[in-house]
């Protein structure tokens, strides 16, 4: 089986919007659609202006960088390609174990949740005795134990190896500078695509039926990096799937807690944040269109583990990066999730709920 695939032979497509819609712009923190000059200064001329965007200059350099963005965004598939097969062909890993999931590298508190998850007769209620919704903190905001400290371990010497290394990185998105594309580097197939598929789905399918999380086929992994002199933080946001798994791998770090609002049909001006503790070894698992982001860390560095993953059956009915009916381009791989269905399967959607 094709491990970016979440059925044998599946065939997954991208929306046309990705090259144009959520551009982040990171000096002024600030994510844009473009489509044209003209359309861009009608819509964020004043915008920018404000957030410091003052001379003509620091315009024409905002076009510049909006530009190569897309152009980046068109080749994305192909360099990824690329790398791929570089990396698959000269780079040595240094524990090759933990390319493959054992249960072994699996909290026990994890596996109980997972299993009850798997019985005939789990409940979402049954399933708050083994994982408490972080009710007063975050809105449907789970916080879970997901890996063993060995394995974290093991899995960010990995990642270090590899960034030493020469070969050529893919970074995960316009706002994580440091990180590793998962996929490319042959982390799918063995870990990722069974944790998704095997452990996660069961538990997701409790949680949010409403956002996918009984049908999730394919998904995007990455591994984001905040250090000193390096990336300390991530802005407001919200991601590119149904429901996200956000692991904290270590190591050693102070502050860095991650910020939940609202889902992202709800203004950012009315919605409020709340701060979570990120802690070592634990996942947070929370619906992909909820607005959050992640405050600096203030000393030493942290690995985070992000599994986006996404339902074909909800994003073919509406795009959540554009809220259109998806425009299909080819895509590499899983790419953006979306699949080929029969118009009369496409008209309507139910997007996750506000609350």
């Amino acid at each position: 089986m094709d491990s970016t695939k979440g059925v044998v032979g599946q065939k997954f497509y991208s929306c046309a919007c990705f090259c144009t819609d959520n551009i982040y712009l990171g000096e002024y923190k600030l994510h844009v659609k473009f489509i044209s000059e003209l359309q861009f200064r009608k819509d964020y001329q004043a915008v920018l202006r404000n957030h410091g965007c003052t001379t003509n200059q620091h315009f024409e350099d905002i076009l510049k960088k909006i530009e190569a963005e897309i152009q980046r965004r068109r080749q994305l598939g192909v360099k990824s390609a690329e790398r791929t097969a570089f990396i698959s062909e000269f780079y040595k890993p240094l524990h090759r174990h933990v390319y493959v999931l054992q249960e072994s590298y699996l909290a026990p508190e994890f596996l109980q949740i997972v299993n009850y998850s798997r019985s005939k007769h789990a409940t979402v209620e049954g399933l708050h005795s083994f994982i408490q919704p972080l009710a007063a903190e975050a809105e449907r905001v789970y916080r879970l134990p997901v890996f063993t400290k060995q394995f974290c371990t093991d899995l960010i010497e990995e990642l270090e190896n590899f960034e030493q290394s020469d070969s050529p990185k893919g970074r995960p998105n316009t706002m994580n500078n440091y990180g590793i594309l998962l996929n490319e580097l042959g982390f799918d197939e063995g870990l990722i695509t069974p944790l998704r598929v095997d452990y996660l789905r069961p538990i997701t399918a409790l949680l949010y039926p409403d956002c996918g999380g009984d049908c999730l086929d394919s998904h995007k992994a990455f591994v984001v990096k905040y250090a000193l002199g390096e990336d300390l933080d991530l802005s407001y946001h919200y991601d590119n799937a149904e429901v996200t798994l956000n692991v904290s791998l270590g190591q050693e770090f102070t502050e860095g807690n991650l910020y939940f609002g609202n889902m992202k049909e709800v203004p950012i001006h009315e919605s409020e944040c709340v701060e979570v503790e990120h802690r070592v070894m634990e996942g947070l698992l929370h619906r992909g269109q909820q607005l959050h982001g992640a405050l600096p860390i203030t000393a030493g560095q942290r690995w985070n583990l992000i599994v986006w993953m996404r339902s074909s059956e909800e994003r073919n009915k509406l795009c959540p990066m554009c809220n259109k009916q998806p425009e299909l381009v080819e895509g590499e791989g899983s790419a953006d999730g979306f699949t080929k269905v029969p118009p009369s399967q496409n008209s309507t959607s139910t997007p996750c709920a506000l609350t």
